[in-house]
């Protein structure tokens, strides 16, 4: 009789003791969950076997893109939000047996959105052009986003501003490229120059431009943030 008494104690020790341990996890989370002002996906297009393009001087796309992401996500943060990048190094997200590394590429920046479920997502690009004359850094959202097109109007308007573009482009609709179709939430895609420009794939090489175009994107977005609260 004793035995079973004693048993009961322990067991019921036990159960408290997990409880006060679920408590104080809880409280560590809401902590987490109020220090952050929410999350935001930070994608560096290509990577790994996929250079994108390859600009004037060999300049590759997925090197500047990672250093623009990797800018951007410290601007961010150091305003209070978490930040989520698809990829941190040159390595694709991609399988080295895959049959087709492209799609399983995509497919799996979407699956991080769609798994993170952000405030927003920004996909850092560089664009490129036969003519070499043409310039300026160029914001597309999905064609029937209402929010996705506040967010690229916000962007483009800082880049053109802070990057002093002689000939401002406006944000553009579409609705073919495949993160804008098959991503969930607000995405736009941002292409900060022409890598097939001179003057531009010079600047886009320098850690300096870089920052810059960081700031500019990371400001375009706390805009549409701002924006986003009025409305609320």
């Amino acid at each position: 009789m004793r035995r079973k008494w004693l048993k009961r104690i322990m067991a019921l020790c036990m159960l408290c003791a997990i409880y006060m341990l679920g408590r104080e996890g809880a409280v560590l989370v809401d902590k987490t969950a109020e220090n952050s002002k929410g999350v935001i996906v930070i994608d560096s297009g290509h990577g790994g076997i996929d250079p994108g393009v390859v600009g004037i001087g060999n300049l590759e796309e997925k090197e500047v893109n990672l250093k623009i992401a990797g800018y951007l996500a410290e601007y961010l943060e150091k305003e209070g939000y978490e930040t989520v990048l698809t990829r941190k190094t040159d390595a694709g997200l991609y399988e080295e047996n895959s049959r087709n590394k492209k799609v399983q590429d995509m497919q799996k920046r979407c699956a991080i959105i769609k798994e993170t479920k952000p405030i927003l997502t920004v996909s850092i690009h560089q664009n490129s052009y036969p003519d070499s004359s043409v310039c300026g850094p160029q914001v597309f959202y999905y064609t029937n986003s209402v929010q996705g097109s506040k967010l690229a109007n916000c962007i483009q308007g800082e880049l053109n501003t802070q990057l002093e573009v002689s000939k401002p482009r406006t944000e553009k609709a579409n609705q073919t490229y495949y993160l804008l179709k098959r991503s969930e939430g607000i995405l736009n895609i941002v292409e900060t120059g022409f890598l097939t420009n001179p003057r531009e794939a010079e600047l886009l090489g320098t850690e300096k431009y870089q920052k810059k175009c960081a700031k500019a994107i990371c400001d375009g977005i706390l805009n549409f943030l701002k924006t986003v609260e009025k409305d609320a």
